[in-house]
């Protein structure tokens, strides 16, 4: 069973990857998720999957011969929830860049630094200055 999981893991991180170095932002979060997902997948596959009994002890009974492992199963739901609140984060963010500069491209998402003539080159001008400022703070 574990050699199907680690396939699993394998295939997941490999598709992770490619969506993360998409250009597109909604492709980069998608993989940024299944990425948290195959790293809960190799915690539970390092924690040794199999039929043991849960750690409960018996009546008549003062200590646990064998069972399962508790820990990767609480490291996992730790990490669903820190993944869940950055996945909510994370696409807030893209949200509003995408409201800002009414694109998904990360290419087109070079405000800060532009790209001149194939060489990227610092902004000129003062960054405080109001041209530069979004047009969300105008429509307000």
């Amino acid at each position: 069973m574990e050699p199907i999981f680690a396939i699993a893991f394998g295939v997941m991180i490999a598709a992770a990857a490619y969506m993360v170095m998409s250009r597109n932002v909604l492709r980069v979060a998608l993989g940024f998720l299944v990425m948290s997902n195959a790293a809960n997948l190799a915690i539970f596959i390092a924690g040794r999957m199999g039929t043991t009994v849960p750690p409960l002890i018996a009546s008549g009974q003062s200590s646990i011969e064998s069972s399962a492992n508790p820990l990767p199963q609480a490291l996992v739901l730790t990490a669903i929830v820190i993944s869940f609140a950055l996945a909510a984060f994370t696409m807030v963010l893209f949200e509003s860049a995408h409201r800002r500069l009414n694109t998904l491209d990360t290419e087109r998402m070079r405000e800060a630094e532009p790209i001149v003539g194939g060489s990227m080159i610092a902004p000129k001008g003062d960054i405080t200055d109001p041209r530069r400022q979004p047009q969300v703070e105008a429509a307000r």
